[in-house]
């Protein structure tokens, strides 16, 4: 049996696609030096949802965020953790084809850098049911945490600082990419 240390940690995300028939990542990237990153992609698959994952352990650690990451401290998002996903897919955006796992339009909604709050390290952290870290993205900025509330859910939620809003989350059909400022629909328009 493999022990967890040894196990590779892209296995789950891999097993779950087919790179001859998918544009996606399939890792293999070594970490370049530099802060950390992450990066919030809009995924409209079978159920519109927005995807936070945060650079950890030589891969993106992942939740899919149903109402998408808030500037407003008094929203909590529940947060649903899925397969760690290669660095690669920091930079995914295009569509994924019909029959594939996760089918449909992702766009890179914001990105940027984070910083880890606290002496342990992310995976410790995580371990533990709470990571705190500050994000420098296009859009969103300042302190965010993530908490586990119960098995397998977390909740993702700004902290009350100087660059906390009322805002809330932008409409998804108004979304803009970050990195192209196209739409899901034009994303998914240039695909065909």
């Amino acid at each position: 049996m493999t022990s967890k240390r040894q196990r590779d940690p892209l296995a789950d995300y891999r097993g779950k696609r087919d790179f001859d028939a998918t544009a996606e990542p399939g890792g293999g990237r070594e970490r370049r030096g530099g802060e950390p990153r992450f990066v919030v992609q809009l995924h409209d698959a079978s159920s519109m949802h927005f995807d936070f994952r945060i650079e950890a352990d030589g891969v993106l650690k992942s939740w899919a965020v149903p109402k998408g990451p808030s500037t407003d401290p008094h929203d909590k998002r529940l947060a649903m953790p899925t397969e760690d996903h290669p660095l690669e897919y920091r930079d995914f955006e295009g569509v994924i084809g019909e029959g594939q796992y996760g089918a449909g339009t992702v766009i890179i909604w914001d990105e940027g850098t984070y910083r880890h709050d606290g002496d342990r390290s992310v995976a410790e952290d995580l371990g533990r049911g709470h990571l705190s870290f500050d994000l420098e993205g296009r859009k969103l900025r300042g302190g965010y945490a993530l908490t586990r509330f119960r098995r397998g859910a977390w909740l993702l939620v700004k902290r009350d600082d100087e660059r906390a809003s009322g805002d809330g989350t932008p409409d998804p059909a108004r979304a803009r990419s970050a990195r192209t400022g196209r739409t899901l629909r034009q994303v998914a328009d240039d695909a065909q």
